[in-house]
């Protein structure tokens, strides 16, 4: 962590990301749709699936609801 005017701030590493066009037009149309930058929406996705990751590991499940209540789905990630 470096210490930039008295706060903290994790130091960061570039990376090059292989995309179909089909990836590519959903970060496009996700960024858009959210306001924000296709980093941010990364970024964000990542912290997403790792809290889903460790509830997972932790035995719980995942579900979707529709909202009547009535059907529901169970997320599974390989």
């Amino acid at each position: 962590m470096n210490l930039s005017e008295g706060t903290m701030t994790a130091s960061k590493k570039t990376m090059t990301l292989n995309l179909t066009d089909a990836e590519m037009s959903a970060l496009e149309e996700l960024s858009a749709k959210k306001d924000l930058s296709k980093t941010a929406l990364v970024r964000q996705a990542l912290r997403l699936y790792q809290l889903v990751e460790s509830r997972l590991e932790k035995g719980e499940k995942f579900f979707f609801e529709g909202e009547d209540k009535t059907a529901k789905a169970e997320l599974m990630i390989l």
